[in-house]
């Protein structure tokens, strides 16, 4: 999408009024705007809180006005996997494009710093001692993506590293009896490797049907696709955020906690993207008044009405009635 295309994000200029929000702050794993990341200094928290809307649910409101094109915050993964394609392009952990031989090779995998393999440890000594490949045959078979996640995940809840219930606090999602069908077979093959492994039924004891269902509906409506942009902080953030929309090349899926939090509209006020790795960065796309609430877009806006309401229904489960929808645009 060109540059363009992405002002057209902010054709209407709506003014959405915030419905009653918390006002208890919210933990989250972010930072708040500085210098470096090429917008103006502010110091203290992100401009930003997280509330209560009727329709919607959880969502982030504006603290102040917050002008066009500025950094809202930045925001570190809870979890991270790269795709089956990327492996042996990106970084194990932060999905960082590897440039040349500079890599850190472990075990067949490779990381773009020190501080990625020893950070990695933990959830991939687990890892080394299964096997995997009837599961990952099933997954590239069935192109799915987050079982994927799903698999690094439980690894890291037996290495200590995350709880089985950390990610509870995201948006739930039910699945229907067809697809709780389909992923049955997935749920297996990952169980069977654990278990192959020899790791104890103690370690495996989350490892339930109904908690792989779970943390599996949670991601699928939740984990973001990683398109890398590559660039500098002090790049234009609108030529970034142009550039990440016209990313073709996945290199991976993240899920963060305070990005979940952002609802959809397919004329949004802000955009999410990616520089060199899977740390998240929130920027506006036009001015943002206090109390406004902050809205990304879930999918390519420059789809029509009827793409778009197909795309939203069967991918994250809800019909889009933003302003832009309401006229059929």
């Amino acid at each position: 999408m060109s540059r363009f295309a992405l002002g057209r994000y902010s054709r209407y200029l709506s003014r959405l009024k915030p419905l009653p929000h918390l006002n208890k702050p919210f933990p989250f794993s972010s930072s708040a705007v500085s210098s470096q990341d090429g917008a103006a200094c502010h110091t203290g928290p992100p401009p930003i809180r997280v509330g209560l809307t009727e329709s919607a649910g959880r969502a982030v409101f504006a603290t102040r006005r917050i002008g066009s094109g500025d950094l809202i915050h930045t925001a570190k993964p809870v979890l991270t996997c790269p795709s089956l394609l990327s492996l042996d392009s990106v970084c194990y952990l932060c999905l960082k494009k590897l440039m040349g031989s500079a890599k850190f090779r472990d075990r067949g995998v490779s990381y773009c710093s020190q501080e990625c393999q020893d950070n990695a440890k933990g959830f991939y000594d687990v890892e080394t001692r299964g096997d995997w490949s009837s599961f990952v045959d099933y997954c590239r078979t069935h192109n799915f993506k987050y079982p994927l996640m799903v698999k690094r995940l439980s690894c890291m809840v037996i290495s200590g590293a995350l709880s089985a219930d950390c990610l509870d606090i995201l948006q739930p999602a039910t699945l229907s009896s067809a697809m709780i069908s389909k992923i049955e077979d997935g749920y297996g093959l990952l169980w069977n490797a654990f278990r192959k492994a020899n790791f104890t039924e103690d370690d495996v004891a989350f490892l339930t049907k109904q908690w792989y269902t779970g943390i599996l509906a949670r991601i699928r409506i939740n984990a973001f696709r990683i398109d890398l942009v590559g660039g500098s902080c002090g790049e234009d953030l609108l030529s970034l955020a142009a550039a990440s929309v016209e990313g073709e090349g996945a290199v991976g899926h993240a899920v963060y906690m305070l990005p979940s939090f952002y609802n959809h509209d397919c004329d949004p006020n802000a955009h999410i993207f990616w520089l060199q790795n899977a740390d998240a960065r929130l920027m506006t796309l036009r001015d943002v008044e206090e109390g406004e609430e902050l809205r990304i877009c879930y999918i390519d806006a420059s789809m029509g009405y009827e793409a778009r309401q197909t795309l939203l229904s069967q991918g994250f489960g809800f019909c889009c009635n933003c302003l832009r929808c309401q006229s059929r645009d």
